[in-house]
């Protein structure tokens, strides 16, 4: 092989290599380049510690106190039977609730077609309601029709 040959070779790989590169980097935000809104209760500790959970995996949020968190789950589709403490907004989905951080980068991953994902009510073991005990729970998906289905267990 002459020189010549040698760096066109270097070129393609090379042009290869970045366009996977570039790829990967499109469609993967690391949790610390997401950012999280989240509306939450001023008084409320679990949902202070949700937020907490969310920082310490390195999502960027921020949290606004809201007085009236009716207002806010109507603004965003959020179903009453499906409503939980507070709401967050990732990446144009809502997550509603005490959902796990996995179960929100699964979703960012995979971007289904839905309004978001909830863990409604206020599960014992759910993240930011750590207990002496743990209760199954489901982590549901929600569309603006108000479809559910299960997404997850815990």
């Amino acid at each position: 092989m002459n020189a010549n040959q040698s760096w066109k070779r270097i070129a393609l790989i090379t042009v290869i290599f970045s366009f996977i590169i570039g790829t990967v980097s499109v469609f993967s935000k690391s949790p610390s380049e997401t950012s999280v809104t989240v509306y939450k209760d001023p008084s409320c500790g679990c949902c202070n510690k949700w937020v907490d959970i969310l920082k310490e995996h390195g999502f960027q949020v921020t949290a606004h106190d809201v007085s009236d968190m009716t207002k806010i789950k109507t603004e965003y589709g959020v179903p009453v039977a499906l409503s939980a403490c507070h709401t967050a907004i990732v990446d144009g989905y809502v997550v509603e609730g005490h959902v796990p951080v996995d179960v929100i980068e699964k979703m960012l991953e995979e971007k289904p077609k839905v309004t978001g994902i909830t863990v409604p009510g206020m599960p014992m073991g759910s993240p930011g309601m750590e207990g002496a005990y743990s209760e199954p729970y489901d982590v549901l998906t929600f569309d603006s029709q108000g479809n559910t289905k299960v997404y997850t267990s815990h």
